[in-house]
């Protein structure tokens, strides 16, 4: 089932961490859309929550070196 989450990310201040971001949770098996707004440091993410959890989105933001609030 697919379900959305936004998330509150901290440490992202260019084109290249939304970049970082968004390469690095689309990656994950089950995330279809993951869209980044830079000025207020929001992640939003469309998964389908039988293949990912959000705590593997969580993961894969912390592993590109941001802070997920």
């Amino acid at each position: 089932m697919t379900e959305k989450i936004q998330l509150n990310v901290e440490g992202m201040s260019c084109g290249h961490c939304v970049k970082a971001v968004e390469n690095g949770v689309g990656s994950l098996n089950g995330v279809q859309n993951v869209s980044v707004n830079l000025e207020k440091g929001l992640v939003d993410v469309d998964y389908d929550n039988s293949k990912v959890t959000t705590e593997n989105i969580k993961e894969a933001i912390e592993e590109e070196g941001y802070i997920v609030k």
